[in-house]
């Protein structure tokens, strides 16, 4: 490869040793035999006609649905604590952002019982939600969103908190000593330095939301076109029909490819193919 200067950058250990190079290529292939075997096994012949099966329809758009709206929810509620995290001083910061990363580390069944404990009609928030409203969130379509943002809401916190990290407080500062208040400096400054981590963080939401299962069923249940997200079609199809289970995960692998696409250069920055 050559180097700005013109030279040409030479191996300084020598060929690859294969101690190194054998786990790697087990790795490979761990990575990719169970997307290979989805393509073998994909029902090709059938694709047009399962593909216009009503059921698959729905779940699909209700999945593009509560993940579009679960990220709207993540970046209203994320983007402030993100802020909070990065650029202030309070007491328990630490203890604050590590009680963030909770649903990351969770089991997902386990957020959803916690949920459950929380939200639900006999819950700490839920009891009070149904007595004063008559509002009860679990296995409701409203309830997906809730587990949706649940789970998927560190992904955001901790894309725009390390994009509020990197840029320079001293724009704030500027901001401040010609008159601007504090809401202000955030609107018109620090929100459009940390952009590029904004958005990054909200596919990242939106894609961990669209392939969330273990809460969602948890909390929500698996009804059809009120809660039965692609993830529950799919495993709901793994009992009947094999091949339309194929065929969901076949969706569920193409967006998650396309996401990838979108946020390949803000992981490889100055890295061309």
């Amino acid at each position: 490869m050559a180097r700005p200067d013109g030279s040409t950058r030479t191996s300084a250990t020598g060929a690859l040793p294969w101690q190194l190079l054998l786990p790697s290529l087990a790795a490979l292939a761990l990575l990719l035999l169970p997307v290979v075997g989805l393509l073998v096994r994909a029902p090709w012949s059938t694709l047009p006609q399962r593909l216009g099966d009503p059921a698959v329809f729905e779940a699909l758009r209700l999945s593009l649905l509560t993940a579009s709206a679960a990220t709207g929810c993540c970046l209203l509620l994320g983007t402030p604590l993100a802020w909070l995290l990065a650029r202030t001083d309070i007491p328990g910061r630490k203890a604050l952002r590590a009680l963030v990363l909770v649903p990351l580390v969770l089991p997902p069944v386990v957020g959803g019982v916690a949920l459950l404990t929380a939200f639900g009609r006999r819950g700490v928030a839920g009891r009070w939600l149904d007595e004063a409203f008559g509002l009860s969130l679990p296995f409701t379509t409203v309830g997906v969103v809730v587990a949706q943002t649940f789970v998927a809401l560190p992904f955001l916190v901790l894309a725009v908190e390390g994009a509020l990290r990197s840029a320079d407080p001293r724009y704030d500062d500027v901001a401040a000593t010609f008159g601007a208040s504090r809401w202000q400096t955030f609107v018109r400054v620090t929100l459009p330095l940390a952009m590029p981590g904004v958005a990054s963080g909200a596919v990242l939401a939106w894609a961990r939301a669209l392939g969330e299962f273990g809460a969602t069923i948890t909390f929500a249940g698996s009804y059809p076109g009120t809660t039965r997200t692609m993830p529950l079609a799919v495993y709901t199809a793994l009992n009947s029909d094999f091949d339309a289970a194929i065929l969901l995960s076949l969706v569920l692998l193409v967006v998650s490819v396309g996401v990838l696409a979108l946020l390949r250069e803000r992981w490889t920055p100055g890295v061309s193919a």
